[in-house]
């Protein structure tokens, strides 16, 4: 007899509230279910992007089927999938997952179905690093500008001006008006790649110093035409990208969007940054962001200067995510040092966010969900291969 060893869903998908708890009115809001368009999360628990530095030529590989296996095998309501260049140069390091070409597909796909064999779903961010591409990882290289001799591209590195990040990293590229044009097609491309592989829920990655960051935020943006100066010629490229991308990502699929509610250059959160990047510029980003059809807002901080000043710490970017929320109208995912299911519950709660992105904790603790749902209190199904440490968990 042959028997599939993949522990198939069961609906609705993924992780379920045994029967005793899915008409109790006590369930937690962390295992409640959230839908958007045609996407429903079976909880609120996602698995933010987190780059692994562990691909050639931008091909996953088997490191990554085991790596997001390991999170989809506890059924958190979504997994992104990390930050993916939509071309070669617009890679953080040379070893950056990719989806500038049709070959990128296939070994996409082989982690995308796993993720959907367990009930979770699957996502993606894809992105361009701008001016802080062509730099080794930590355990690779080292935090070095990458030379050509090592698979490198330090004469390539593009972005909105020719400030540099800081001194370690290599000098830019001035984009030109024609040059944004096909790098804003390279992002719809990589979308309708994504789209192919089975992607079900798509993130920008405007965030963290990255291209779309360098516009929006006036210390990294020094252009004097259309796209530089106010805050809506700022907004003008990062706008014509997720445009670009929204047009070629079907309706029916939830689009978001990653970004920095600030660049941080102050202690206090709340401060203004006229020379930067502020939360008041960020949520005026949103509101377009919204009119143009995005459906969720990823809401992370910082990225974008090398001296920054401020604290980080437990919680520390919730402020902004209820920010965005509510002075925007859109939903929102809270990221940043979120450890505790009793706080991603608060979080909820005081609606602050709709989702609850962790992260690290979650390379810290691949099984968080099934954690989360024995300190909160509720019983939730586990593959069907791990079921035998199940109760031990509920006592």
């Amino acid at each position: 007899m042959t028997v599939s060893h993949i522990s198939q869903a069961v609906q609705p998908q993924g992780t379920n509230p045994s029967p005793e708890t899915v008409s109790n009115e006590s369930t937690p809001k962390l295992f409640t279910p959230i839908t958007c368009k045609s996407v429903t999360l079976h909880n609120r628990i996602v698995v933010p992007p987190m780059c692994m530095y562990s691909c050639t030529d931008g091909f996953f590989n088997d490191f990554h089927v085991a790596h997001y296996g390991s999170f989809a095998l506890k059924r958190p309501g979504m997994i992104i999938i990390e930050a993916t260049g939509v071309e070669a140069r617009g890679r953080i390091s040379p070893h950056d997952a990719g989806l500038w070409s049709d070959d990128h597909i296939a070994p996409l796909k082989r982690v995308v179905d796993f993720i959907k064999s367990q009930g979770s779903v699957p996502s993606i961010q894809i992105a361009h690093a701008g001016r802080k591409a062509n730099m080794g990882s930590s355990w690779t290289t080292g935090y070095i500008n990458v030379p050509e001799t090592d698979g490198g591209w330090p004469n390539n590195v593009i972005g909105p001006s020719e400030a540099r990040f800081d001194d370690q990293h290599a000098d830019v590229q001035v984009l030109t008006v024609p040059q944004l044009k096909e790098v804003a097609q390279k992002w719809a491309d990589a979308a309708v790649r994504a789209h192919q592989a089975g992607i079900e829920v798509l993130e920008i990655h405007s965030a963290h110093g990255y291209l779309l960051h360098n516009f929006l935020s006036a210390h990294s943006n020094h252009r004097t035409d259309q796209y530089g100066g106010s805050l809506q010629n700022r907004l003008r490229f990062p706008l014509e990208v997720v445009q670009a991308v929204r047009d070629v990502w079907p309706q029916e699929k939830p689009l978001w969007v990653r970004f920095s509610a600030s660049d941080c250059k102050s202690p206090d959160p709340q401060s203004h940054d006229e020379e930067g990047w502020d939360v008041y510029q960020a949520i005026e980003y949103a509101k377009a962001l919204k009119a143009i059809g995005v459906d969720v807002i990823d809401v992370s901080s910082g990225g974008n200067r090398s001296d920054v000043n401020y604290v980080v710490g437990k919680l520390y970017q919730v402020p902004f995510s209820k920010a965005v929320k509510h002075e925007a109208g859109i939903p929102t995912g809270a990221v940043g040092l979120i450890i505790e299911p009793k706080d991603a519950e608060e979080i909820l709660q005081k609606d602050e966010a709709d989702y609850i992105l962790v992260g690290r904790e979650h390379l810290r603790d691949p099984a968080w969900t099934n954690r989360a749902a024995a300190e909160l209190g509720i019983r939730i199904e586990w593959v069907n291969q791990y079921q035998r440490a199940n109760t031990r968990i509920r006592k």
